[in-house]
């Protein structure tokens, strides 16, 4: 059978199997550090020609899309849309994490040594203040070069609105010439992701080769809780909103998502997974390239139900082992403040791990708790991106179908 033949997610399924299989193997036969120095260069690469694409891919498709969604309404409506399911789905997932951990109770009477907090985290903690000012960018083309998204996407927003008030023939230039460097990223994007299978192959043997599994098992109640609570929402709460709000087959569309989902898996990161993941809703599951382009990138780095049930889940955690009961107000607090850090984090490995320092602050728990958690947050990290790339995959469809598109790949009945 020719590898054209399979498929991208089992390219990319047979890759990751082969790397847990290669990073065993360093373990036994003694030989990590080619993994983790060597075989790893090829996961680097990959990453690097994500990278790449991210920022131009942005721009271009948040531009082609508001111009495309025409009138000042439509794009209104389709932003509110896209922030309430955001915003819903975030809660929902907040809420399931609080729900479990007061259930579960995995700090209460655990034994574990303290570390010393790793370096950065004191001053990694910010005012929302300055969350909301990153927003806005003082300058965009900087931006665009610090890979910093938020700004990047906001300045797309306002660009490619006042595209659409421009008069004729502008109007018209601009709109093909955005609509062509679109079309040509996302030729480059699909040469890129035939070399998933092999970067996911490195990724994944790097990360087991490097932390193997002896850290697992002090800490084995607290990674429950986070992957039960990831799973109900990935699973059960996610897939219900779609199927009835939408009337979308929430299996095909995590079969239309599957190689997007396995490469979040194993990268860590929704924004180098964003090419993946706008290839896959557009040409699987059928949403069209006017609600892709908006929502998806906006997703990448806003909506973050994964790390928000997760962060949501740490706090306690930490409260719990240092033996400080939080009252009602002090969970809500951990619920608003989760939500709002979410938001904040950037579509990158570790960010919910940075953020978790406002939480803390907020409910007066000390930071040298996160030392406690650092030990398994990478293995943590690869379910909560695929939870949130998922959730945005989720939002897009669901969005389509409420703008009237009736002709979707993933709708109940409807062959992929």
């Amino acid at each position: 059978m020719k590898l054209k033949s399979i498929s991208l997610h089992w390219q990319i399924l047979i890759g990751l199997i082969l790397g847990v299989l290669l990073a065993i193997l360093s373990k036994i036969f003694h030989f990590e550090d080619f993994v983790i120095q060597d075989i790893s260069l090829l996961g680097t690469f990959f990453i690097r020609a994500l990278k790449m694409i991210i920022v131009p891919l942005i721009v271009s498709s948040i531009i082609s899309g508001v111009t495309n969604i025409g009138d000042a309404e439509h794009f209104g409506r389709l932003s509110l849309k896209t922030l309430l399911y955001y915003l819903t789905t975030s809660i929902f997932a907040i809420l399931t994490g609080l729900i479990l951990v007061n259930l579960i109770a995995p700090g209460v009477s655990a034994n574990l040594s303290f570390q010393e907090t790793p370096g950065g985290f004191e001053n990694a903690a910010t005012s929302f203040k300055d969350l909301i000012l990153r927003i806005i960018p003082e300058n965009p083309i900087a931006s665009m070069a610090k890979g910093e998204i938020l700004p990047t996407i906001f300045f797309s927003l306002l660009f490619g609105f006042f595209i659409t008030r421009s008069p004729e023939p502008y109007k018209k230039q601009l709109t093909g010439f955005f609509q062509s460097v679109f079309e040509v990223m996302m030729g480059l994007t699909h040469f890129i992701i035939l070399f998933a299978p092999l970067g996911v192959f490195a990724l994944i043997a790097k990360i087991i080769a490097q932390t193997g599994f002896d850290a697992v098992l002090p800490l084995l109640k607290y990674m429950i809780t986070v992957i039960l609570g990831l799973l109900i929402h990935a699973t059960i709460t996610l897939p219900l909103l779609i199927y009835f709000l939408g009337g979308i087959s929430p299996l095909k569309h995590f079969k239309a998502m599957s190689a997007a989902l396995l490469t979040a898996f194993s990268t860590s990161s929704s924004s180098a997974t964003l090419p993946l993941t706008m290839d896959s809703i557009e040409n699987n599951a059928g949403v069209s390239n006017k609600v892709s382009s908006f929502v998806l990138p906006l997703g990448a780095t806003i909506n973050m139900d994964g790390t928000a049930l997760y962060e949501c889940v740490a706090a306690m955690f930490i409260a719990q082992v240092y033996g400080i009961d939080l009252s009602f107000v002090q969970q809500m607090i951990v619920v608003i403040t989760a939500l709002l850090a979410s938001v904040g984090a950037a579509g990158i490995p570790m960010a919910g791990l940075v953020m978790i320092t406002i939480i803390l602050k907020a409910v007066g728990l000390p930071l040298e708790g996160i030392g406690m958690i650092l030990a398994v947050d990478r293995i943590l990290d690869m379910l909560r991106t695929s939870v949130n790339v998922w959730s945005d995959s989720c939002g897009a469809v669901l969005i389509a179908r409420s703008e009237g598109e009736n002709k979707l790949a993933v709708l109940k009945g409807k062959e992929l």
